[in-house]
């Protein structure tokens, strides 16, 4: 029993580590510009990043506004398109079930920039370049196989008995989605939700090639100072980056929990 506890608290520690290192090195790096190779620890510190950060608040928030936008609006959107065909492929048996589902889930084995530069061009031909309408479209495309894939596990783990009874006890199709399908299938939708989020949410090259630079976007905003000198501006803004999926993930999980206590699920 003692060497069981003894792992756990060392994988806790490794993970602890591992992921709270590189953040200390940013928050490090946040007041120490100068910081370079072999000092270990900064010689001066300094405030000029976090006053530039708070100088340029406002083009700072529109591209992260922005991107928060997008991305929630293709998580939206892959919600939408992936749940009938999740359905059927998990209810149904059919011949070339799984070629089909593998060709639908090809988006997330191919480079983006193995198709990108073809469906830029028909982009350009349907007036959706450039425009926000067609960053959502190009990333729903590029991330959508991610929902697809987990609200297909989503409604195997469950048994199509749990509607049909429902039905038989009079509900209708309202009923059924409400209070039983969509409670079973919520772990799977924040699954696929919060992967397509992540998906959008860090995407460039997708971005910047459909918005043309018109559309904001943070990593577009981000890019400039990771690749250039600045590494105390860059570490605020990868903060700043790191914190959004942290505060929208914590949001998800409270409102998850006050779903499921209201409806007496938890």
């Amino acid at each position: 029993m003692t060497n069981i506890r003894l792992r756990h608290h060392a994988l806790f520690l490794f993970f602890v580590l591992f992921f709270a290192g590189p953040t200390a090195i940013l928050v490090i790096s946040l007041f120490a510009p100068g910081w370079t190779w072999p000092n270990i620890l900064p010689r001066q510190l300094s405030t000029k990043a976090l006053m530039s950060v708070l100088q340029h608040s406002n083009s700072i928030l529109l591209h992260l506004g922005v991107s928060v936008l997008y991305s929630l609006t293709t998580t939206f959107c892959t919600l939408i398109l992936c749940l009938l065909p999740a359905y059927y492929f998990a209810r149904a048996r059919f011949t070339g079930q799984n070629i089909i589902q593998g060709i639908l889930l090809t988006p997330a084995l191919i480079p983006a920039m193995t198709f990108s530069m073809g469906i830029h061009h028909v982009f350009i031909r349907l007036s959706l370049a450039d425009t926000f309408f067609g960053v959502v479209l190009i990333l729903t495309i590029f991330s959508y196989p991610f929902m697809l894939r987990a609200l297909i596990s989503g409604f195997e783990a469950y048994s199509d008995q749990y509607e049909l009874c429902a039905k038989n006890l009079g509900a209708s199709l309202w009923m059924r989605l409400r209070y039983v399908t969509f409670p079973l299938l919520l772990p799977s939708i924040i699954a696929g939700g919060s992967v397509v989020f992540l998906v959008a949410f860090s995407d460039y090259y997708l971005v910047f090639l459909i918005g043309g630079g018109v559309v904001p976007s943070f990593t577009g905003y981000l890019f400039p100072f990771i690749t250039g000198a600045d590494r105390a501006m860059a570490s605020a803004l990868t903060l700043i980056f790191l914190v959004v999926p942290i505060v929208l993930f914590v949001l998800v999980e409270l409102s998850v929990r006050r779903f499921y206590k209201r409806t007496g699920l938890y």
